[in-house]
């Protein structure tokens, strides 16, 4: 029986949706077309976020229970409208010199995405042919400790930077960490921006080396925060601000104030929590764009 399908028009861009119905979330009972909604409603604060930077999906055809696979290559099917850029692909698993990457530039190239079931969206630091204009500081907590100590180290770590007069802005990782994002200058390379988050996080181990670890090694980890500097790496991506992530519930990694951060380091309130998608446009509403300072550039780090 062929799916059903629908056709609209998106922008002036033709597009054929299908599957409306599929759940994607089945703890939820959260469909692709509320995904496909999501993503229409969250494109004002998500697109500028996206602009001019390759693009990894994770793709959950058959929902998050079954089988995912990372997408960095443009499908075979790919309109001809959606921006592609041919980029060196140096380690690739798959024997490639280059990988034709999709940029998600406007709102016909989400919606496509969505219903290709794109769950999880996924970019650099670095926008394209550019040195890094961003630097994430990666939060992640080893069993038993979880999002308050994530918070605590947080606080610790914007402290740190802000002495170095770097702004970080934190964000729910929309799984079980968080991270913080940091606008620079985008004149030095990612093995500079790299170095600097290292040294830092080593920094902050030997003054609180009962809660932060900055080594990856796993066995180093259980009930402390591992600061991960390598995530600056020029061959890493970081998922984006409002992209859904893969949960049982349709969680969303989330931007968050400093003030909800405070909180949730003394207990006071699960300030990060794992937002929801619906959560998380009501608090765009609220809040508007967190992260919208990471658009306008940053400092030079002092290397």
């Amino acid at each position: 029986m062929q799916a059903e399908r629908l056709r609209v028009t998106v922008e002036g861009r033709a597009l054929e949706l299908s599957n409306l119905d599929k759940v994607l979330y089945p703890e939820a009972g959260f469909t692709k077309g509320e995904v496909i909604d999501y993503y229409t409603r969250i494109a004002p604060v998500l697109l500028p976020h996206l602009a001019d930077r390759a693009l990894t999906r994770i793709r959950y055809p058959n929902g998050v229970a079954e089988k995912s696979f990372f997408e960095k290559n443009a499908p075979a099917a790919t309109p001809d409208w959606v921006r592609t850029e041919t980029l060196p692909a140096p380690g690739s698993s798959k024997g490639r010199e280059t990988i034709d990457y999709v940029v998600a530039e406007d709102l016909p190239t989400l919606v496509w995405l969505a219903n290709l079931a794109a769950l999880e969206l996924h970019t650099p630091q670095w926008k394209i042919g550019e040195h890094p204009d961003m630097m994430v500081v990666d939060l992640d907590p080893g069993t038993p400790a979880g999002l308050r100590e994530c918070c605590r180290v947080a606080l610790l770590m914007r402290d740190r930077l802000a002495s170095d007069g770097v702004d970080s802005y934190p964000k729910t990782s929309g799984k079980k960490g968080m991270q913080l994002c940091c606008p620079i200058a985008g004149t030095q390379s990612s093995d500079d921006v790299s170095a600097y988050a290292r040294r830092i996080a080593q920094e902050l181990e030997k003054m609180h080396p009962k809660l932060i670890v900055s080594k990856m090694a796993k066995n180093l980890r259980p009930g402390k925060i591992f600061i991960d500097w390598s995530q600056n790496n020029a061959a890493k991506t970081t998922v984006a601000p409002y992209s859904l992530r893969a949960q049982s519930v349709p969680s969303v990694s989330t931007p968050l104030t400093w003030d909800e951060v405070s909180a949730g380091a003394a207990g006071k309130r699960p300030a990060t929590k794992p937002y929801t998608a619906g959560e998380a446009l009501k608090r765009v509403d609220k809040h508007g764009d967190l992260l919208a300072p990471l658009l306008n550039g940053g400092p030079p780090l002092p290397l």
